[in-house]
């Protein structure tokens, strides 16, 4: 009797998951059309900033900070620039 069920639960589950990943891959396929900032406006309405930017009696820090620039950053490539630069 179990050995008949399994073939029918296992396409069951099959499906269920087959239908769950088209629902990702959907979503995912209608955010890559999107802009990545649609307003200037943050989700809360009101301007935030990251606690790691206020200094100890919460005002904008004045240090420099460390920053990370990836190729794809919209800018062309520096063609002086040494490879791994």
């Amino acid at each position: 009797m179990l050995s008949s069920l399994f073939p029918l639960f296992y396409g069951l589950i099959f499906i269920v998951l087959l239908w769950q990943a088209f629902r990702v891959m959907g979503r995912g396929f209608n955010a890559a059309g999107k802009p990545l900032v649609a307003e200037k406006v943050d989700r809360t309405g009101r301007l935030t900033i990251h606690p790691e930017l206020l200094d100890g009696e919460g005002r904008l820090t004045e240090e420099d900070l460390l920053t990370v620039r990836f190729g794809s950053d919209g800018e062309p490539p520096n063609p002086t620039a040494k490879p791994g630069e």
